[in-house]
Order: C-alpha cells, then sequence, then structure tokens
C-alpha cells in the first residue's frame, strides 16, 4: 500500500504527500483531533486482513471489483453516506472501531522516487492536525524525531507489513477461485422492489465448502479461514447499516448499486 508521491498515485484521503524532514519541520507540531471530516462522507474505508475480526462486528466486510480487490469495510451502503459519523465526523458511538487506514492518516510510508527501494514517513500538508503551531506536541527535538514522532513511524510501518498479509491473502483466495461478484438484495417493509446492491466481491461459500479436506487444513493452520469466515458473517450486516441510513434520512430514494473505493 504504499504509494510514490504525486497527483496521479494519491490514495484515498490524501490530497499531497510531502516528505516529512528535521529540518524544513523542526519546529513543527501535531494537535489532536476528536473528528474525521474527511471521513464523514466516506462510504467504504480500505481494511487489513487483520481487522477483520473488529470489524465484522459493526461493519459489513467485502472486496473492491477489480483484478486487485481491496477489503473495505461498509460505513454505509450508497456513496456519500456514512452512517458511523455525524456531519463533522465525529464517531455517533464512541465504542464504534477505527480502521487502521483512517488512524494512519495524514501520514504515510511513501518512495520518494518511483526507482526508491526506501520508504520515507510522508504527510498530507492539507490536514489541520500537523503544521508550525504553537502548542502541541512536537515533531523534533534538537533535530532528533521526538517519541511522537517515531510512534508514527512505526505504526505506519506496521500497516504496510499488514497490506502485505493483505495482499498475500486476497490472493490466495483468488488462486482458489473463491471470489465472485457480490450481490445483496434488501426488502424494506412497505417498498415495492427491493434495493439490489451490485459492485463488489465477496468470497463464495459453496465453493468455499467444495474445496478438499487438504486446503481447507492448510487454511485453518495459517488462520486465514477464520478471516474468511469473519468476511462471510459480517454481509448479514448490510441490511443493519441499510436500517441506519433509513433512520438518518439516508436511505437512498431507488435502487442502486454498491459504489466501492479501492485504496492506492
Amino acid at each position: 500500500m504504499a504509494t510514490a508521491p504525486g497527483a496521479d498515485a494519491l490514495p484515498l484521503f490524501y490530497n499531497d504527500l510531502r516528505p516529512l524532514s528535521s529540518e524544513e519541520h523542526a519546529d513543527w507540531r501535531i494537535q489532536p483531533a476528536n473528528a474525521a471530516p474527511f471521513l464523514a462522507n466516506q462510504h467504504a474505508v480500505p481494511l487489513t486482513v487483520e481487522e477483520f475480526p473488529m470489524v465484522a462486528r459493526r461493519m459489513p466486510i467485502v472486496f473492491a471489483v477489480g483484478d486487485d480487490p481491496v477489503p473495505l469495510a461498509l460505513m454505509g451502503l450508497n456513496e456519500g453516506v456514512n452512517v458511523f459519523l455525524d456531519g463533522e465526523g465525529k464517531l455517533l458511538d464512541p465504542e464504534t472501531y477505527v480502521p487502521a487506514y483512517v488512524r494512519r492518516y495524514p501520514y504515510l510510508l511513501a518512495r520518494l522516487r518511483p526507482d526508491a527501494d526506501e520508504l520515507s514517513l510522508c504527510f498530507d500538508p492539507s490536514s489541520d492536525t500537523i503544521g508550525a503551531f504553537e502548542e502541541g506536541e512536537r515533531l523534533f527535538e534538537n533535530g532528533q524525531p521526538t517519541e511522537l514522532t517515531k510512534a508514527i513511524l512505526s505504526f505506519a510501518e506496521q500497516f504496510e507489513q499488514a497490506g502485505q498479509k493483505t495482499a498475500a491473502f486476497v490472493k490466495e483466495v483468488r488462486d482458489l477461485g473463491l471470489m465472485i461478484d457480490g450481490e445483496v438484495s434488501i426488502q424494506p417493509e412497505g417498498a415495492a422492489q427491493p434495493f439490489v446492491y451490485r459492485g463488489f466481491q465477496m468470497i463464495d461459500e459453496a465453493k468455499l465448502n467444495e474445496l478438499r479436506g487438504d486446503q481447507l487444513r492448510k487454511m485453518a493452520q495459517s488462520g486465514m479461514l477464520p478471516l474468511i469466515y469473519a468476511h462471510l458473517f459480517s454481509l448479514a450486516l448490510m441490511r443493519d447499516v441499510f436500517a441506519k441510513q433509513a433512520q438518518m434520512g439516508k436511505a437512498p430514494a431507488q435502487p442502486s448499486a454498491i459504489e466501492t473505493t479501492p485504496a492506492a
């Protein structure tokens, strides 16, 4: 999930990327944020497989369309709808799990040159949480990263490692032929027609059950099988999310499809 800086390669949420420098940003500070306005109107957020057990309790987990599908947590079923946040980007329920992709923002490990092997800690300068503030926690002291900056770097590194595991998980699922185009039909009470949601991928439980015993045993031993079932069980939450949209007055006027948003 590492990205080379550039307008054409920016991942979801990021408007720009600049490398964090002990010289250029020697006096910069970080201010805490109690809201994520960039997330308020985002209905699909990238996930790593390590997060499946936590996310599956509250949100449906699907996969983006395309040849390199990214796991997504659905925070709403329609474009621009997020049933877990208010209009300012504050959690409606403080117990809601926030995906690591969101918590990583505005930082990101990126290659400064497409041909470079090393990754550098970068940030989105459009974020209002980092800057030349008079108050807040320092990024550098005496030209050296503070403990806070070291923690940010560590989190970004862990996220990259989780991203590699996620890519391996998705490849294995695809190699086994388990990924199919998804479709969910929701029939609200009093509606003349069901709302049919498409535009995402999912794992086919029927194909999963047809795998050989040695394949299933290998998946169970690797920890892959519980993650698959977390995904499958979470799909039932689509109806709960739809009901929340209706309660918030954000239900679609007519049947429509999910437009998933893959990340770079």
